[in-house]
């Protein structure tokens, strides 16, 4: 796991180009803290920069960029090709330096071309080769979209880098901010690819490969492999096994997903919340370990969002080495400053605070740590997959016109008129009406009821500001690039390809990289992902619950009564917070002046949200979150381009109330440490 940067201009002087590219790439060190390097092609104007997370082959002989046996291909590569030693028995026998898989991966481009040696790779990836004889570069970002590649032409330069502030580092660099984007943004809580916060600079999208040549601004891009086509795929050529048979096929795959993700010559260990894919991932990483696993666990003093509890008897049962760390809220007081440096752009799903205070303990005892992202989003984990499936049976009895006059009932009055209404009758109303966000869960229950099919419902769910950014709408989704599935299927299909890179990845990436953590996501093998598309939905989704399958090969490892409760996540109580220790600092970055003075959104509809929050009317903390995403990322924009110190000077997130435990004999139960 590392960082990458570099540029393609115009030919310039060695000594110049190297200056540029050091500059791009100290704004990414904490990617790579232990060795740094770069390469230069003056003639072509190309620069490489990298920095390095050593995890196979520590030794100089993993040096990046590293240049191929002839010369041809010169690479910098963030992330892990798992395969690299089946790889390397494929290719014809060569005297190798070391024993990395970036040389491998090397040898594999000049034996079979790019593309085909990129779709025998397993592994998480983000790199930019540059072909000597082809003169072209090219970008390629793995399937899953697991590593971060941002790129775009800055006047007559093509940057590009694994985080937007490298590429801010350019001389060149002058981007505005992009209103189309905050848009998107406010809606998403992420800024979806392929759009950034900076105008005509983009996210490459998975499973592609991007590729420009000197003095060109034209870019070719090729699919090495598509999402869409594995759930075709996948559909076409169902899993024809019963499910006793598809239970033990997956669990045979996720072994050897998991093993490979288990090599690494420095120390490793899981994030283990307490929840059915992580810990099935701690369970077949014990179960091939020589020695206690090191799992690592958030949790938090309000009842009710602490799974710490549940992690803790999971971690006794399998025997590993547990650490926990209790998280408070001036632990998030300290976090919060650091957010927009962390991310970028702005970022606004708030289990970003505990990610982070979890690398950052953890990154204390190992370098690498497996997680359990992608289960939800390739099993039908979420609650939305069978409510959506519910609600369209309840309406679907009313004939449409009549739905969509009533939907446009709903919505022709405004929120905080429905609010007002139902306060004044609220003594009058049963108590399951007495709902104290009335006007904006009418006005969703209105854009509901004008949907006609799941997927259009599926975008209200996931909706949360709309129309408040000035003049700028965000366009519908292209429903003709959509894979054809049944309305539950392709709610999954959508969360694999927007949710999951640019929320749920990117959260970890860059949480992760902040402590120098390198996280490895098993459940996204795209062999396990492919397998997944072939089964039967009624193996992922049934009777009201999701992850079917997983859940029937947990069991062979964990009690079903330390895993049998209803779904938390990995949620943050913000809503606590902002009427409690953040109130202050909310206030002021929601004040009407400060929300005037960034000039992005309407002020209006945030200060009612912000007082609803605070009267206790309504449950905006989301929304305001976004918002508070935002504004902070502004201020810490504006500091920075008035050449001003970021807000960075809080302390580090504390970490004296961390406790270990550490079996001295794995015939004897687990000591877990006491909680506070």
């Amino acid at each position: 796991m590392c960082g990458l940067t570099g540029f393609l201009s115009t030919p310039a002087p060695a000594d110049e180009l190297t200056a540029a590219v050091r500059a791009m790439s100290s704004a990414i060190v904490h990617r790579g803290p232990d060795d740094d390097g770069h390469f230069v092609d003056a003639a072509n104007g190309l620069a490489l920069g990298f920095r390095r997370l050593a995890i196979v082959d520590l030794s100089a002989a993993g040096h990046q960029p590293m240049t191929s046996a002839s010369d041809r291909f010169v690479m910098a590569f963030n992330g892990e090709v798992y395969n690299y030693e089946a790889i390397r028995a494929e290719l014809p026998p060569q005297a190798y330096r070391g024993h990395s898989d970036t040389e491998v991966m090397l040898a594999a481009f000049e034996e079979w071309g790019v593309e085909a040696a990129v779709k025998r790779f397993i592994g998480m990836f983000a790199f930019a080769l540059w072909d000597r004889r082809e003169r072209r570069l090219h970008l390629v970002r793995d399937r899953m979209g697991v590593k971060p590649m941002y790129y775009g032409f800055v006047r007559n330069t093509f940057v590009f880098g694994s985080e937007l502030k490298a590429l801010r580092r350019h001389p060149d660099f002058d981007a505005d901010v992009d209103r189309n984007a905050v848009a998107a943004y406010l809606r998403n809580l992420y800024v979806p690819a392929p759009l950034s916060i900076d105008r005509g600079i983009f996210k490459q999208l998975p499973g592609t490969i991007v590729t420009v040549t000197p003095g060109s601004r034209s870019l070719q891009t090729t699919t090495y492999w598509s999402a869409k086509e594995a759930a075709e795929r996948g559909v076409a050529r169902p899993f024809l096994g019963s499910e006793e048979d598809a239970c033990a096929a997956l669990d045979t795959l996720l072994r050897d997903a998991v093993a490979l993700r288990m090599v690494a010559d420095v120390p490793l260990g899981v994030f283990l919340s307490g929840g059915i894919d992580s810990s099935l991932v701690t369970a077949l990483m014990q179960v091939q370990a020589s020695q206690p696993v090191k799992t690592f666990t958030i949790g938090f003093h309000e009842d009710a969002y602490d799974e710490a509890k549940y992690a803790a008897a999971i971690a006794k049962h399998l025997g590993t080495a547990h650490t926990e760390l209790y998280v408070t809220p001036q632990d998030a007081l300290d976090v919060i400053p650091k957010l927009p440096r962390l991310y970028d752009e702005p970022f606004a799903d708030s289990s970003q605070i505990p990610t982070y205070l979890v690398s950052v303990m953890a990154r204390r005892h190992v370098t690498v740590s497996l997680s359990g992202e992608g289960g939800d989003e390739v099993f039908g984990g979420y609650r939305r997959y069978f409510e959506g499936q519910r609600l369209l049976r309840a309406f679907r009895p009313v004939p449409p016109p009549l739905r969509r006059a009533l939907g446009h009932g709903l919505t022709r009055i405004a929120p905080s008129s429905w609010d007002r209404l139902f306060r004044a009758a609220r003594p009058l109303l049963p108590r399951r009406f007495r709902e104290p966000q009335a006007g904006a869960q009418l006005h969703k229950l209105g854009r509901v009821l004008s949907a006609r099919e799941l997927s259009e419902l599926y975008f209200e769910v996931m909706a949360h500001w709309n129309d408040v950014v000035p003049g700028v709408a965000v366009p519908p989704p292209d429903r003709a690039a959509w894979p054809r599935l049944d309305s539950v299927q392709l709610m999954m299909y959508l969360d694999q390809i927007t949710y999951l890179p640019d929320d749920i990845l990117a959260k970890v990436d860059r949480a992760s990289m902040a402590a120098s953590l390198e996280a490895r996501e098993p459940l996204l093998d795209h062999r396990v992902v492919e397998l997944a598309w072939s089964l039967p939905l009624s193996m992922k989704v049934r009777g009201g619950q999701g992850k079917v399958i997983l859940r029937r090969i947990l069991d062979r490892y964990v009690p079903q009564s330390l895993i049998d409760r209803p779904k938390m996540g990995f949620k943050v109580p913000i809503d606590a917070w902002l009427s409690g220790p953040l109130r202050d600092w909310a206030e002021e970055l929601l004040s009407e002046r400060r929300l005037r003075d960034y000039g992005l959104v309407d002020p209006a509809p945030i200060r009612h949200a912000w007082a609803e929050q605070l009267a206790g009317r309504g449950r905006w903390q989301d929304h305001l979150w976004a918002v508070l995403m935002l504004q902070a990322w502004m201020e810490d924009r504006q500091q920075t381009c008035s050449g001003r110190q970021p807000n960075d000077h809080v302390r580090r997130p504390t970490v004296e109330r961390i406790q270990t435990a550490t079996p001295p004999d794995r015939s004897r139960p687990l000591a877990l440490p006491d909680r506070h």
